[in-house]
This record gives structure tokens, sequence and C-alpha cells, in this order.
């Protein structure tokens, strides 16, 4: 490569990364910071209102908030739209889903010539859910991102539906019925049964993986992935290889995906190919962009958003998506930086990417 373009592509860098993160985006981060705070007293208050349904509801916000920042990673900063994030969420699911039957079954599962005993165990059943997640988007990103536009959507759209269809086809599994996971979960010493112990575990898992992407997001790495979403014809030219950028991004996304995906199943102790629905990515989309696409916090409060309108909203009528419809319209239409848009300052809006 010649030294111009080298120093070039230096010189690009070190404008992008020359303001400190925390100095672009303070409101954002200390917004998100007394937000994980008052998470974590959720299980006290709760207790102390007598109300333990919160903790509950609230664990299932916060899985929602890891599946929407998976999300947020490909498509917020990455322009890549896809309708199948949830297949992610269903692999890793019915890979702690199967392993649990087969431990309570106490058989083995046979794959080929491999007999795998079943486990229930957090601590190996886990990792290895989230490992074949990022496999599953490895050998799918590989396909997928040599398109774009339309046709990135219409196969990642067509490749879930493909899971979906696999997953109601299980028989042994409940097929479309789900899978009903029994025994008692543990991770290490900690009993997975015990409702505020795995709500800590997701409140770990959240703050985890909000800090992980926004050291990613931040890096060299997260500029060229940003980068390639305003132009990618302009990176190629100077000789990144944007392809396998864009392909490290899937596969990370899809693995949180995975995380959100086990901390699922764990929580309500089933799985179902509606965990893999195609509907079920198009909600995950709707959090993202009402809470604030391309931001770190956006998300977050996008799912919670979400979420606790349905709760709300489904416990005055049936037909709550006939409310739900137009006051996302309004939140578009009024709020076009998303939810966080509205706790951030005129001119953070404009320095972000």
């Amino acid at each position: 490569m010649p030294e111009s373009t080298s120093l070039f592509r230096s010189a690009l860098f070190d404008s992008l990364v020359s303001a400190p993160p925390e100095k672009r985006y303070p409101v954002e981060f200390w917004l998100g910071a007394l937000f994980f705070i008052l998470l974590a007293c959720v299980p006290w208050l709760a207790s102390f209102l007598g109300e333990p349904f919160y903790v509950r509801l609230l664990m299932r916000m916060m899985i929602f908030s890891i599946m929407a920042l998976s999300l947020n990673l490909i498509l917020g900063y990455g322009g890549m739209v896809s309708f199948g994030h949830s297949m992610f969420v269903g692999v890793a699911a019915y890979v702690v889903g199967i392993l649990g039957y087969h431990a309570y079954e106490a058989n083995a599962l046979a794959i080929g010539p491999f007999q795998i005993q079943g486990s229930l165990n957090a601590l190996f059943t886990w990792p290895i859910a989230v490992a074949a997640t990022a496999l599953v988007a490895l050998m799918l990103g590989a396909v997928v991102l040599r398109t774009s536009g339309l046709y990135f959507i219409m196969i990642t759209l067509a490749l879930a539906q493909m899971l979906y269809f696999l997953a109601v086809s299980m028989e042994d599994y409940g097929g479309e019925d789900g899978l009903q996971v029994m025994g008692t979960q543990m991770l290490g010493n900690l009993d997975l049964s015990h409702r505020t112990t795995l709500y800590y575990v997701v409140w770990v898992c959240l703050c985890g993986v909000f800090l992980g992407c926004r050291t990613l997001v931040n890096s060299r790495f997260g500029l060229v992935l940003k980068a390639s979403r305003q132009n990618a014809d302009r990176l190629r030219a100077i000789g990144l290889p944007v392809f396998w950028y864009k392909l490290v991004a899937f596969v990370i996304s899809g693995a949180i995906a995975g995380l959100a995906g086990v901390l699922l199943v764990s929580s309500q102790s089933f799985v179902s190919p509606a965990d893999m629905a195609w509907t079920r990515s198009g909600d995950l989309i709707v959090m993202v962009v009402i809470g604030g696409m391309g931001s770190l916090f956006g998300p977050v409060l996008g799912a919670f958003f979400y979420l606790a309108a349905e709760y709300v909203l489904g416990n005055i009528t049936e037909y709550w998506q006939m409310i739900m419809g137009p006051l996302l319209i309004v939140i578009v239409l009024y709020a076009r930086t998303g939810i966080v848009g509205v706790f951030l300052g005129a001119g953070e809006r404009k320095n972000r990417i």
C-alpha cells in the first residue's frame, strides 16, 4: 500500500478518536449509569411494596434490552437492517432447552456418531449456546453480507423462517407447542430458579453488554463500522476490508443475541418457535428505532418503553395494538432521534454519527 494512503488512513482515524467518548456523550453516559443503579434497586423495592411480579417484568425488559443492543450494533451503527435477528435468540434458547431436556430425561443427545450428555449447569450450557449462535451467525453472515439493501432484508427474513420451521418440525422437542425446560438450572453455586438471583445475573449481563458495546463502537473498529454505514465505497477505496469488519460485527451481534436467548429460556423455563419468529425481529427493530437508533442507551429505553406500553395497554384492552400503532407513529414523527434524543442536548445530537 502506498505510504500516502497509509498516512491518510492514520490521519482519518486520529481525527475521529480525538475526543474522548465521555466528553462527547456526557448526558447519555450518566443517564445510563443512573438508570442501571435504579434497576439494581428493583428487587428491594418490589419486596418493600409486596409486588414480586415487577421483578419478573423488569427482568424481561432487561433481557429484551440485550436483544435490542445486539441488533443496534449492526442496524444503528452498521446500517444492516435484519428481519431475522430473533433467530439467534431462538438458536441459543433451543440449545439450552434441548440440553436441559436430555439432562432431565437422563439420556444423551445423539448428533451423528457423537453423544452429548444433557446438562442443567449454565456454566456448561450457556457457553455452548452462545458459541453455537456465533457459529450460525458466521455461516449466515458470510452469505447475507454479500448483499445489501432490500436483498439483505429479504435473505435474513428467509433464513429466519427456515430456522423457525425447523424448530416447528422438531416433534421430539415440542414442535410448534414449544419445549418446557424441567429441572433446576444452576450457575455454579447460584440457583437460577430463585427469581432475585436470576434478576441480578441478568442485570450484570446487561451492564456488561452495554459497556462492551460502548467500548466497541468507540474503538477504531466501531469507527470503521459507522463509516461503512455512510459510505462503504470510500472505505474500500483506501484499502479497508469492509466485508470482514461487517462480518465480525454480525457475529458479535449474533453472540450477544444468543446471550439474551439463554437468559430468556432461563427466566421462563420454556422455549418455543415463537422466540425466533420474524415478528419478534420486527419488535426488536421497533424498539431500536423508537429508543434511538445508533445510540448506546436508546435501545435500552426503547425496549423498556415498548414492553411497558404493551403491559399497560394490554391490561386496558385486548386490542392494545390499535393504540400502540398511533403512539409509535407520534414518537417517530416528533422525536426523530428517538426517546433518548429528548434527553440529549442539540449540540450532542449534531456530534453523533
